[in-house]
């Protein structure tokens, strides 16, 4: 079974769109890794995670700024397909 990520975001500080945008491109790069990606508003102001499965991969509080679309998707590489090859985004 292909793992789920969950962007769980604040909808009062105006972070949808910021999450479809992540979502999109996760499920563009990961398309046969993925078996999907949840968009979940959260209750609690300021909230910003991303979980694969039940297993937090980022906090945004906890990380101290949102995650560089470059950074996520090596997080996520790590964790659903190790050897995949991310092309530029691999690049320092």
């Amino acid at each position: 079974m292909k793992p789920i990520i969950t962007i769980e975001y604040c909808p009062k500080c105006g972070w949808l769109l910021r999450s479809a945008w992540m979502a999109q491109e996760l499920l563009t790069t990961f398309a046969d890794d993925l078996g999907g990606v949840t968009l979940r508003p959260s209750e609690v102001a300021g909230s910003f995670i991303i979980y694969i499965d039940d297993e937090k991969l980022l906090d945004r509080k906890e990380f101290g700024h949102f995650p560089e679309i470059k950074e996520l998707k090596q997080m996520v590489r790590d964790k659903v397909n190790p050897g995949k090859s991310l092309g530029h985004a691999d690049r320092k």
